[in-house]
């Protein structure tokens, strides 16, 4: 199984350099203004255009990462930064992923797998299946936090979603622990920010490698 991969919470053009080539999919840029890893425009356009310059059609996705922004928002910086995907990480309603398909998906972070399925249903309704991009993610349940909070998910509620959905698997997840974690759940794609991070925002490339080495080599 190929497992994706996506890097999140750049903040810096060298470490967005570094996840593309070491084999990254997809690069995440966080717009949530509360986030220690939040980026301004001029901030995400500089990191897509200097790794789209180097590294030309072998240029990873950029995912835009919002919480409970408005649509219009949302539309204005996927255009003007250049997004790929956008990332609804909040108390997004459902109409909202269904405005911005097929460039969106809808984070979950259910505290349990009836729940996840519940939610899972809702948001998925009447869209497809597509090769290249989730059609979920899942996240560890914090109150008050909306990820980056190098908690795990809920592994019963990531498994049984993973059965049925191509999901992104967030949270606490490490170089050291990755490999376990795809093996138990079988996600389509895993997400990493803090586990491979000096502080909030400014990545170790070291990690950066090892995790995404770790994934290509189980």
């Amino acid at each position: 199984m190929n497992t994706r991969v996506k890097i999140c919470g750049l903040t810096r053009i060298e470490d967005a350099l570094v996840a593309a080539e070491a084999g990254a999919d997809f690069l995440g840029l966080v717009f949530y203004p509360k986030s220690p890893r939040a980026v301004t425009r001029q901030q995400a356009r500089t990191i897509v255009e200097s790794v789209r310059a180097t590294f030309g059609p072998r240029a990873p996705c950029f995912v835009g990462v919002f919480v409970n922004a408005p649509l219009e928002e949302v539309q204005s910086l996927m255009d003007e930064v250049g997004l790929d995907l956008v990332q609804l990480h909040g108390e997004e309603p459902p109409e909202m992923v269904q405005a911005l398909w097929p460039r969106a998906y809808k984070a979950l972070r259910p505290t349990d797998p009836e729940t996840a399925l519940t939610q899972a249903r809702v948001y998925t309704e009447g869209l497809k299946i597509l090769p290249d991009r989730p059609l979920l993610l899942v996240d560890a349940h914090h109150r008050g936090m909306y990820g980056g909070t190098g908690r795990p998910a809920h592994e019963e509620a990531a498994r049984v979603l993973a059965r049925r959905y191509p999901i992104l698997l967030a949270g606490g997840l490490t170089p050291d622990n990755v490999v376990e974690k795809i093996h138990r759940i079988r996600p389509w794609g895993v997400d990493v920010s803090s586990g491979v991070e000096d502080r909030p925002g400014i990545k170790d490339p070291a990690r950066i490698r090892a995790f995404i080495q770790a994934v290509r080599g189980q």
